[in-house]
C-alpha cells in the first residue's frame, strides 16, 4: 500500500504560479511512477505529468509542455508539480497517483491515489 497526500493548491491568477506536492508514504521502492492528473467540472480525468523516480525520465502532456516541471525529491518521497505562466484552462481538482513500472498516461493504470487539491486560475 502507498499513501498519497496533496498540498499546494489555490487560487492564483492568470500567469501566476503555484507548487503542488506528494508526499508518499507506506510501500515505495525506486521502481515507481508518481504522475499527477487533473480533472476540470464536467470534464474527464486527464493527464498532466510523469517522473519514474529510478532515473528521473519526465513525460508531459501537450497542454502544459513548456510550462509546467515535474520533479521529485528521493529524500522525502515527495514529487512536485511546478506550475507557471498558469491559465484559466488550468483550473481543475489535481490528483497524485503512482504505479510501479514504467510511465503510463492513463489513469486506470495507476494504483493508488491521492485526495485531489484544488488549483483555480483566474482571469
Amino acid at each position: 500500500q502507498v499513501q498519497l497526500v496533496e498540498s499546494g493548491g489555490g487560487l492564483v491568477q492568470a500567469g501566476g504560479s503555484l507548487r503542488l506536492s506528494c508526499a508518499a508514504s507506506g510501500r515505495t521502492t525506486s521502481s515507481y511512477v508518481s504522475a499527477w492528473f487533473r480533472q476540470a467540472p464536467g470534464k474527464q480525468r486527464e493527464f498532466v505529468a510523469a517522473i519514474h523516480w529510478s532515473g528521473g525520465s519526465t513525460s508531459y502532456s501537450d497542454s502544459v509542455k513548456g510550462r509546467f516541471t515535474i520533479s521529485r525529491d528521493n529524500v522525502k518521497n515527495t514529487a512536485y508539480l511546478q506550475m507557471n505562466s498558469l491559465k484559466p484552462e488550468d483550473t481543475a481538482v489535481y490528483y497524485c497517483a503512482v504505479r510501479y513500472g514504467i510511465m503510463r498516461s492513463q489513469d486506470y493504470e495507476y494504483d493508488w491515489w491521492g485526495q485531489g487539491t484544488q488549483v483555480t486560475v483566474s482571469s
